[in-house]
């Protein structure tokens, strides 16, 4: 019973957790009394058996644990007077979830705790998970949900989609939390999937409900085709037995036309708003690979330079660790490493950085230099793909001179 609560959880706790906290208004709230109604979920159905609406029954049983939590506090009845005049009226789930991201967006929320509490709240990711997105420990991210549901709290910040002139103070982070949901189903931080099939709908689901709810808004639409781009290649990522396909390599014959289409025209109606943003950069640089015929004829020139203008509008390592892989091809291996070496010491707790640099040095032939560095990715790496992949990129080097 364990195991089929657990998956009813994983399709429904977002949208219950929506819900709940556009009901009450309160985050904490809705968390507690959603986990209240799974430990009594775990007691009743190993009694009973699953009920017909698994979903129906969480959100019902958490309800009344909410209501029950708000008669035992002092300024409970005060809430249930609100909820009383509000009348039993549910938002639809997407309107639920909406309501959720804004309000997790909000401003009172430093942009670290915005993103943080969207990603743990609306999109489920675990603690570590959201960790690792951030390159910080557990502990650290752990109390920054804390503080920020803390400061919702003392607010009495509401759970509600903002009016139209207030989308701009939180667009923007809205936007990165939709992206972190979508890169950590693209490529997981677990150490048991390589991806995760049900964050990539989620992000999808929440990009196309901000393109109905703002379809003139240029970094929306650009999001939109990013997503799009990166998805047109979704079949060739893995092997039939589930090890990670390189860009690189992967067959661009199999690669989904439609998306790339979707994308393109998503990206030209963002640009033609002539209002550049950092989602329009990205989107520009997926469609340049997603259209290249082959990784060889990519238009590298063009990509770096993309990848310097996002640099100048948020500037960023990673952006600048991107930037270095085409360098590679523009201006060769030697100066694409001394770029990747100019971001050590932001980037020496990052896989990818140390997996780039393993492959620059390879290039330039210090075998030893890229063994030790593509060791260390692999220490860092938790994906299980990406760890097959180093280590097998380990078993197949050759020893260098020295060795």
């Amino acid at each position: 019973m364990t195991r089929v609560l657990e998956d009813v959880l994983r399709r429904e706790r977002p949208v219950l957790l929506a819900a709940l906290a556009r009901r009450f208004g309160d985050l904490e709230l809705a968390e507690d009394s959603l986990q209240d109604a799974v430990t009594e979920a775990l007691t009743r159905w190993e009694a009973a058996g699953r009920p017909p609406n698994p979903g129906g029954w969480l959100m019902t049983t958490a309800q009344r644990k909410a209501i029950d939590r708000l008669r035992r506090e002092r300024l409970g009845a005060d809430k249930l007077r609100q909820l009383a005049a509000l009348g039993d009226h549910a938002g639809e789930p997407d309107d639920d979830r909406l309501a959720l991201v804004f309000a997790c967006c909000h401003p009172a929320l430093s942009r670290e705790q915005q993103t943080a509490l969207t990603l743990r709240s609306v999109c489920g990711l675990s603690t570590p998970e959201i960790a690792a997105a951030f390159l910080v420990s557990p502990s650290t991210l752990a109390a920054r949900l804390v503080r920020a549901k803390r400061t919702l709290r003392e607010q009495e910040i509401r759970i509600r989609v903002p009016e139209p002139e207030e989308f701009g103070a939180r667009l923007s982070e809205v936007l990165t939390v939709v992206y972190l949901t979508f890169n950590e189903g693209w490529l997981a931080s677990s150490t048991q999937v390589p991806q995760r099939a049900d964050l990539v709908r989620e992000s999808v689901a929440l990009a196309d409900l901000l393109v109905d709810l703002m379809p003139t808004e240029p970094e929306v639409l650009a999001l939109r085709a990013l997503i799009s781009f990166h998805q047109s290649r979704a079949e060739t990522r893995f092997t039939d037995d589930g090890r990670l396909v390189l860009l690189s390599d992967q067959d661009r014959s199999r690669w989904d036309q439609d998306a790339v289409i979707l994308g393109t025209a998503l990206l030209n109606r963002a640009m033609s708003h002539r209002r550049p943003g950092r989602f329009q950069l990205q989107a520009a640089i997926a469609a340049l690979h997603a259209t290249a015929v082959s990784w060889a004829d990519t238009d590298w020139p063009q990509i770096r330079l993309l990848y310097t203008r996002l640099d100048e509008l948020t500037p960023s390592p990673v952006v600048r660790l991107n930037r270095a892989v085409a360098t590679r091809f523009v201006h060769g291996a030697a100066a694409a490493l001394a770029e990747v070496e100019a971001e050590a010491l932001a980037l020496s707790g990052y896989r990818l950085f140390h997996a780039t640099r393993a492959q620059f040095l390879r290039d330039l032939g210090h075998v030893d230099e890229a063994q030790a560095a593509d060791e260390r990715a692999l220490a860092l790496a938790t994906n299980p793909a990406e760890r097959d992949l180093l280590t097998r990129r380990l078993e197949c080097e050759p020893p260098g001179p020295h060795a």
